[in-house]
């Protein structure tokens, strides 16, 4: 991108922040639509996701449609409304960057926010061991616990970046027959429980940053942020942290930690619901929130490395669940 200097000068004029010191590069978004930078400045740093909006020319995939475009341009609208809306409390049970400020024109986002290393989350992990694993857990447990029945205009009407109708692309390269036709009915199922929350929407590894010591983290990235069944986030979290030689195995561990805290999470949040019942309905879309993360890789990437026994495996177990459900396919 062009140089920001003059312009992330001023918005650290407007916090009384001193002169501008350095602007360091975290990463370039997805498909080249702009940049996340750490702005540092005498009494602080800040953080400022730049968004810039043309039609992009390629795509690291090849996937380059207008409908992928309007996708990612919705999906940052949803963010600045998030960190507008909802991040202006601190939560130390689900910690999030606090929303500093958003400036938007019909080119460009700026979200302004807290800079997570500057409060003690100074970690990014590639590598996820159980301590680790324990507090993206609970940070998801507390997240979905605190957002319990809650329902806003301002976010997806049904998160996660993989939703079948924001995937009509990948959905029509599929090539799994029978995937295909219970698409429809295992998004209806994820859409219709009984207990909604808000999903985080692509809570992977990378999006959580830790304490030194691993045992407490924040969550980024809110671009995909809606409503939805909390299975959704544990699936895709656990096929972003635990090898998939290693999945079996940690299934039960990761299951019974996530549900143990989100009914501590749900008596804090003072949230009048019965934690069996919801575990009884949440528990067996554990592998059809997998199967529905499943039919998008398919279609996206067939090759991806996700795509393994363990995934096949519980795409099986999903679909046996369906039909013993005696739910039918659904033609899209």
């Amino acid at each position: 991108m062009q140089d920001c200097s003059s312009l992330y000068q001023k918005i650290g004029d407007e916090f009384q922040l001193g002169r501008l010191v350095s602007i360091e590069t975290i990463q370039i978004l997805w498909s080249g639509y702009g940049e996340l930078v750490r702005v540092k400045f005498p009494k602080n740093s800040i953080i400022i996701k730049h968004i810039k909006l043309p039609q992009p020319s390629s795509h690291p995939r090849g996937w380059n449609t207008d409908f992928s475009h309007k996708r990612k341009l919705h999906s940052y609208q949803v963010e600045v409304n998030w960190y507008k809306n909802f991040s202006k409390t601190i939560d130390e049970n689900c910690r999030m960057p606090q929303g500093l400020k958003c400036f938007q024109t019909n080119e460009e986002f700026l979200i302004v926010m807290e800079d997570l290393a500057s409060v003690g989350f100074t970690s990014v992990i590639s590598y996820a061991y159980k301590t680790h694993l324990k507090a993206c857990l609970s940070w998801l447990a507390n997240f979905h616990g605190k957002y319990m029945g809650v329902k806003s205009d301002i976010i997806w009407e049904t998160g996660t970046y993989w939703h079948l109708d924001t995937r009509p692309d990948e959905f029509e390269l599929l090539e799994d027959k029978q995937l295909k036709d219970y698409a429809k009915t295992i998004d209806k199922v994820l859409q219709n429980t009984k207990y909604q929350t808000i999903v985080h929407g692509d809570a992977k590894l990378a999006n959580f940053c830790f304490n030194i010591q691993g045992t407490s983290c924040a969550a980024v990235d809110f671009q995909y942020v809606g409503h939805g069944c909390g299975m959704k986030d544990i699936a895709y979290f656990m096929s972003s942290a635990i090898d998939p030689e290693a999945c079996e195995q940690n299934e039960e561990w990761i299951l019974d930690t996530y549900f143990d805290a989100l009914e501590l999470a749900l008596k804090n949040y003072k949230k009048e619901i019965d934690i069996e019942k919801l575990e009884e309905e949440w528990r067996p879309l554990f592998s059809v929130a997998w199967a529905d993360f499943q039919r998008f890789l398919k279609g996206w990437s067939p090759n991806h490395f996700k795509i393994n026994e363990y995934s096949d495996e519980l795409t099986t177990k999903a679909l046996a669940y369906l039909k013993n459900k005696n739910l039918q396919k659904e033609k899209i």
